[in-house]
């Protein structure tokens, strides 16, 4: 049942419900007016820290869901938080303040992944639950984490791990029982370490940058400025029919462009400043040499005008006829009252600047998250109707503002030190020893790095030099330990996942499944078969062969034949490879049979010798593949021809867990 559930819930995204922990004897009219009082009060309480917040994709929302399929009435929604993971985790932090300021509530929450406040704390969890046995038993109640027991020695309260509680059962004993329901204190305190720095964690994940972009563009996100978000995804994830309608700019021309103030989050700000983009000439867009002091401004103004093109080349124009305005909804009053219980307005006088700054917000708010007509227009429609909406711009005024601005917010932050990134790793794995422990290569990259800073007399460019050296080498023990590892039906090994042990062959075995593969089910050939110079096996052979009946030598001769055969056609393929130029693209050992230098010209390049001579002198010219130096080049080759984009080389070795430094040879 939880794993069909989990199956509905789709990839990056968060589902709550919010129950009434006491049974209602009441009708399911009465339930439905409480729970929706329930929401304007809950929206109310928590409008301080949503208006402020700049969702990935969808933002918190609430609205009444009737009983059905044995889930009893309540409140509740769902949110896409997309490659922002925060969104996911300020939801469990509003989930826990309102079970707090409402303890006539309980709440569920999941993903995809089914129970993830459970992941976060699997250290700690009692041996018994597991995601088969969690159904149904993890609620957040009065502000703490509960998880439904099971009867042990100490109480009787509590289900079976075989039984799955009803919602319906399961708040019952919350209700009844909530001390004994409590999780472990370790339990809470991992869920409580994951949330550390709410709500002032909320001002430190937002990005202020200078941009310079279309006026248009600057009047919408002084109104609106959680609309930067739509705008950077559908720059973010453009396609070419996106990008047709950048060819001309009709909605935010590039020649009405001031440089303003832009607040992104740390996401938002990371996803447009990494991605490399060059505009169309036809657009108008230009950019400064990149020594430019302001090129940066341009840069980011340039796709954020481009993503904001795109959302309103996506939808129509809005209607002419006006909207009603918020203050003809009947519950804009109620949702005005419980701001003023809650202490929005801070005390500000009814009519100054700061009160209808506010009042501004709140009716965004109102709009967008308690009002739902808001859900039928898109961001690219809602984009238009600010621009229709709102009053011509004085572009001579917003220039002037230009020299009046904030000083933007350093992006430091993107850049992470070896020792930044140790640390999150043993924070993210308990304080363990990073991932890539296993990894040779890693280690000593590690181990470099650790004996730089003692020493403090090595540069950085030294460090990046050697570490690159030792990036050469882990790229091929890193393919020797995958293709090394063995793997399970669960799927492929990477070399840190376990611990395995070099993988042998066993002549003996190999040649007796070749041996069964080729000539029958009960045949068995000796690696000799395998190897004409190997004869130190003969007379082994020979009272083998005597003891097997009619029936196996034939088997087993024919199986002869087939290698001698399968010899054969590789001689030939040999011959005639040697004519070509195949041999030249691989790299060699310059080592003979000796093991002194040969300095024999390459086998390819010997075609003026007779050709008996050719075949008499092919064991000697033929020498060993160096399978490292080969793997390396390809695996570069490939690397270079992705051009910085995702694909198969960069896949690998990412999951092999290296990670090559950009190509800076200007060649």
């Amino acid at each position: 049942m939880e794993a069909l559930q989990r199956r509905m819930i789709e990839e990056d995204m968060v589902q709550y419900k919010l129950f009434l922990i006491q049974p209602s004897s009441s009708s399911s009219q009465k339930t439905e007016e409480r729970l929706t009082h329930l929401v304007e009060e809950i929206l109310a309480k928590v409008a301080p820290l949503l208006i402020q917040y700049i969702w990935q994709h969808q933002p918190f929302n609430l609205k009444y869901h009737p009983e059905k399929g044995g889930i009893p009435a309540h409140i509740g929604g769902s949110t896409q938080f997309g490659d922002n993971v925060e969104d996911e985790w300020f939801i469990v932090y509003l989930l826990l303040q309102i079970t707090e300021a409402f303890p006539e509530l309980a709440a569920r929450v999941e993903d995809n992944d089914g129970e993830f406040l459970l992941i976060e704390a699997a250290d700690y969890l009692p041996k018994w639950l597991n995601p088969d046995t969690s159904e149904n038993r993890v609620f957040l109640y009065k502000g703490e984490l509960h998880i439904l027991p099971c009867p042990s020695k100490s109480t009787s309260v509590g289900f079976s791990k075989d039984v799955v509680p009803s919602v319906a059962q399961a708040l019952e004993l919350l209700y009844t029982h909530p001390e004994v329901c409590r999780a472990s204190s370790k339990i809470s305190l991992a869920l409580k370490k994951r949330l550390e720095g709410y709500p002032g964690k909320i001002k430190s994940g937002l990005h202020r940058a200078h941009c310079f972009i279309p006026a248009g563009i600057a009047t919408v996100l002084a109104q609106r400025p959680d609309l930067i978000a739509p705008a950077v995804s559908a720059f973010y994830l453009r396609d070419p029919v996106d990008l047709q309608a950048c060819r001309t700019f009709k909605t935010f021309p590039p020649d009405t462009r001031v440089l303003t103030l832009v607040t992104f989050t740390r996401c938002l700000y990371a996803q447009l400043q990494q991605q490399q983009f060059t505009p169309d000439r036809r657009s108008g867009f230009t950019l400064p040499s990149r020594s430019h002091s302001q090129y940066k401004a341009h840069e980011l103004g340039m796709k954020l005008a481009h993503g904001f093109e795109i959302l309103c080349s996506r939808c129509r124009l809005p209607s002419s006829e006006p909207n009603a305005p918020v203050s003809c909804n009947p519950q804009w009053k109620g949702f005005m009252e419980s701001l003023n219980r809650n202490g929005y307005f801070h005390g500000e006088l009814e009519g100054s600047a700061r009160y209808r700054e506010l009042t501004r917000s709140a009716e965004n708010f109102f709009k967008q998250s308690v009002a739902s007509k808001s859900s039928a227009l898109s961001p690219g429609e809602e984009v238009l109707q600010l621009l229709h909406s709102c009053e011509p711009f004085n572009l001579e005024e917003m220039k002037k503002n230009e020299s009046q601005l904030p000083q933007e917010d350093s992006d430091s932050w993107l850049d992470i030190t070896a020792q930044d990134l140790e640390r999150l790793l043993q924070e993210r794995s308990g304080g363990r020893a990073d991932v890539g422990s296993q990894n040779s290569s890693s280690t000593k990259q590690k181990q470099h790095v650790g004996d730089a800073e003692e020493r403090g007399k090595e540069t950085e460019d030294n460090i990046e030099e050697e570490e690159a050296g030792y990036s050469l080498v882990a790229i091929s023990q890193g393919m020797k330990n995958f293709l090394k590892a063995m793997s399970s039906h669960e799927g492929a090994e990477l070399p840190w996942s376990s611990a395995t042990q070099p993988f042998t062959i066993d002549p003996d075995s190999m040649a007796n499944a070749l041996g069964r593969l080729l000539g029958g089910k009960d045949e068995e050939l000796d690696s000799d078969d395998l190897d004409d110079s190997d004869d130190d096996n003969d007379d082994e052979e020979e009272e083998v062969e005597e003891k097997e009946d009619g029936f196996c030598g034939q088997a087993a001769m024919k199986g002869t034949e087939t290698l001698d055969s399968l010899k054969r056609y590789m001689d030939q393929m040999d011959e005639e490879l040697m004519k070509t130029n195949v041999g030249q693209s691989f790299k060699r050992t310059n080592y003979n049979k000796e093991g002194a230098s040969s300095d024999s010209p390459h086998p390819s390049a010997r075609d003026d010798l007779p050709r008996d001579n050719k075949l008499e002198e092919k064991e000697e010219e033929i020498q060993p593949l160096d399978v490292d130096v080969n793997l390396v080049t390809n695996l570069l080759e490939s690397l270079s021809c992705q051009a910085g984009l995702a694909g198969p080389a960069s896949n690998l070795l990412q999951s092999l867990g290296i990670h090559l430094p950009p190509n800076s040879d200007p060649a």
